[in-house]
């Protein structure tokens, strides 16, 4: 792995926690993900399942974790099963994690390979009532196709049907949404990365460049630094690019007197980050790109001071649209008469159609208890924008906000923003 292994600790203290959330004689089981084909023999690279990651820190394919804090057997509490290497595997694919590694890694005692599971499985299941199954169910998650936690539910069905069968996802979505000091810390290496590249492409960024070069300069400072690359598909939109909130192509060439919005992140040790700049091709914001900049500006400093634990995602958001419309009215895009918009809609939706922001962890989007005020320990970016279509203007600006005990912590405060500090850099 290109990253450092985050201490064991976090993973035995999670299972910690799940296991106290747990109803008795339950036995949770999380699988990892599949290794997805492209075309003939070729495949996706591996990314691993969140939840699984999360409670064992294991970063490898065919993979099974088992929770039972009420088994007899105390070797049987919590039982990890990891792919049995050979010699076609070690001459084709390298090195896999050995049992005492895998022990390691997540703090888990018993460790079984991954064709024992079945049989082990069937020891353990009928000392156990409930049978607690991991599926996403993140709200904005478009179900395609089967994943080994959704097979893996069939075949419980179909072999133990008088069981309870109960949702993970409440439990691990409400774990996940406050992070511990050591997921804290690796988020900031992952700002950090961001920012280096942030840095480099301003050092490259001039007339005539085209969109995927950025694009090309961005993961070249993410590996060298440590990262596996992208936390998520970048955005590179130059001049009305800018308007498409998910423009993803990055084929454009960069033109003199046009803006660039940037939305990227890093990704470091399974952990998102999220960032987004806009810069000017040509090194120097015009006056109506720096009044509409400082517009945003002004929204994200203004916003930023409400984010405090007890706030709720849907009260930024109403405070971003309050503060978004008076700033509409002030660069001339809006009339006071035309706070609301036909049919009572809001009438800045036109200029700024997505939220504040949102939460940020294993996932960019990642999973939270959906209404839930704000606590201590949590991860939020915030994002405002105003999108222009007709004069070729979008800029959002975007950093990654952590919720402490008196107010937030920007994790990118470090990283540039100011007007007259991303013209200083671009002259550099």
């Amino acid at each position: 792995m290109k990253y450092t292994p985050i201490d064991n600790s976090l993973f035995i203290l999670n299972r910690k926690k799940l296991a106290e959330k747990l109803q008795p004689l339950s036995i949770a089981i999380f699988h990892s993900n599949d290794i997805y084909p492209t075309n003939a023999d070729g495949t996706m690279p591996f990314r691993q399942n969140n939840d699984l990651f999360y409670f064992s820190g294991i970063d490898q394919e065919d993979t099974i974790l088992l929770i039972f804090p009420d088994a007899e057997d105390a070797r049987y509490r919590e039982v990890l099963f990891i792919l049995e290497t050979n010699e076609h595997l070690a001459i084709w694919e390298g090195h896999k994690f050995s049992k005492a590694e895998a022990q390691k890694l997540s703090g888990i005692e018993t460790v079984f390979w991954f064709h024992e599971f079945e049989k082990i499985f069937k020891q353990l299941i009928y000392e156990a009532t409930n049978i607690y199954c991991s599926q996403n169910e993140h709200g904005r998650a478009e179900k395609i196709i089967d994943t080994r936690n959704d097979r893996f539910i069939q075949f419980c069905q179909k072999n133990y049907p008088l069981h309870a069968y109960k949702r993970l996802a409440p439990i691990t979505n409400d774990l996940r949404s406050k992070k511990e000091p050591q997921e804290i810390e690796t988020i900031q290496k992952a700002c950090n990365i961001t920012k280096l590249a942030f840095e480099r492409i301003l050092k490259t960024i001039r007339p005539g460049i085209k969109e995927y070069e950025i694009e090309a300069d961005i993961i070249h400072e993410f590996i060298r630094n440590g990262s596996r690359g992208h936390a998520y598909q970048p955005i590179i939109a130059s001049g009305a690019n800018a308007c498409v909130l998910h423009y993803i192509q990055n084929d454009n060439i960069c033109k003199d007197g046009e803006l660039i919005l940037m939305d990227f992140g890093a990704e470091y040790g399974n952990y998102a980050s999220d960032l987004t700049r806009v810069v000017p091709v040509n090194g120097k914001f015009n006056p109506r790109q720096t009044e509409v900049y400082t517009s945003v500006l002004t929204i994200f400093k203004e916003v930023k001071k409400l984010i405090k634990p007890g706030a709720t995602l849907q009260e930024l958001n109403t405070a971003t649209g309050e503060i978004t419309t008076k700033e509409l009215i002030h660069l001339g895009l809006l009339a006071n008469e035309e706070v609301k918009g036909k049919n009572g809609n809001l009438a800045y939706r036109k200029y700024f159609m997505h939220g504040f922001g949102h939460h940020l962890g294993l996932d960019v989007h990642d999973v939270h208890v959906k209404n839930e005020p704000l606590k201590e320990g949590m991860i939020v970016t915030l994002e405002p924008g105003i999108y222009i279509p007709q004069e070729g203007i979008g800029i959002r600006l975007e950093n990654d906000i952590l919720l402490t005990a008196d107010g937030n912590k920007d994790l990118m405060e470090h990283i540039p923003m100011e007007i007259a500090d991303i013209e200083a850099l671009m002259a550099s």
